[in-house]
């Protein structure tokens, strides 16, 4: 058991690793998934990790200032994240989101004080489906409220404090949790911070892990292949972004993809077969473990992040 926390910071990590025999059997694959229940987090995702990594080093840095402003774009669990850490430590936080994320999320982090800017999508963009052009819009409008606002950028693509949280918790908590019986890690790429985290602290310990880069089917950009599909509705990741930052120098042993219905579909067996009740990208991992249990890795052990609460989803189709 925990000792009394100081504040809900310090509740951030220590997820349980939980097996999902249970959807593995209904689907008939041979081997096993470890599933990380980062959902349960204080924010309801993964993303409370790397807020709290990227406001720590900005404060050992000193690049950030007492009571100075934080600006982030978000999909809204990095908001959330930011918006909690934040709110602990007397930062005003403004969220600078597109109105293709659910409005949960927004709800969300006006309710734990923060500034949410909302930014329309690109015309004729699908609501649900945000695209890496999309994101642009939203980075552009988060650059222009940093200058005004003299304010520091969270900046999550590229700080280190970013990736550095995964590294230094989540890679050595699903190492020990599960004895080392891991065979391979697969992730569903936002900033990547999380993948490259935990692949380095994996490989590490086990340089014959293998990891795998999950991504949308038709938006594949990191695996190099051509663009055909930038709107999905795996909201949180997928940008179609070939060189992000935090995927430098950190080695990939595979690529997978997932569609949007795939990783529909697998959400709602989580919740069905397994009372997890994720998000869309949770479905996106979880698909892609099954797909290398049906291939390359049947038979061993796979690990993944339960990225997010499915209750950030209540007004989107994933329910429907």
């Amino acid at each position: 058991m925990r000792p009394v926390m100081n504040s809900v910071v310090e509740a951030i990590g220590e997820t349980p690793l939980v097996r999902l025999d249970r959807l593995t059997r209904h689907l008939g694959v041979s081997g096993t998934i470890l599933a990380k229940l980062d959902y349960l987090n204080p924010g309801f995702s993964k993303k409370d990790r790397a807020a709290l990594g990227i406001i720590e080093e900005a404060e050992a840095s000193g690049v950030l200032k007492p009571g100075q402003t934080v600006v982030e774009l978000t999909s809204g669990n990095m908001g959330t994240g930011l918006a909690i850490v934040c709110g602990i430590r007397g930062y005003p936080f403004i969220a600078v989101m597109s109105k293709g994320n659910s409005e949960e999320r927004a709800r969300m982090m006006r309710a734990l004080g923060a500034e949410v800017v909302l930014v329309d999508q690109l015309p004729g963009s699908v609501p649900g489906q945000v695209s890496g052009g999309d994101l642009e819009l939203v980075d552009r409008e988060a650059k222009r409220i940093t200058r005004e606002r003299g304010a520091f950028r969270a900046d999550q693509f590229h700080r280190d404090g970013n990736w550095l949280a995964h590294y230094r918790t989540t890679g050595p908590e699903l190492w020990e949790q599960s004895g080392g019986a891991i065979d391979a890690f697969v992730d569903f790429i936002g900033s990547g911070g999380s993948y490259a985290g935990v692949t380095k602290a994996l490989k590490e310990r086990s340089p014959t892990l293998r990891c795998y880069v999950v991504e949308p089917a038709g938006a594949a950009a990191a695996a190099g292949e051509a663009v055909t599909r930038p709107d999905h509705p795996i909201q949180g990741g997928g940008y179609a972004m070939a060189d992000l930052a935090f995927l430098k120098d950190v080695p990939v042993d595979g690529y997978l993809q997932v569609t949007g219905e795939d990783a529909r579909e697998t959400t709602r067996l989580l919740a069905r077969h397994e009372g997890i009740f994720g998000g869309f990208s949770a479905g996106a991992n979880v698909a892609a473990a099954v797909q290398l249990l049906r291939w390359s890795e049947a038979g061993k052990t796979i690990a993944v992040i339960v990225c997010d609460s499915g209750l950030k989803y209540l007004s989107t189709d994933l329910w429907g």
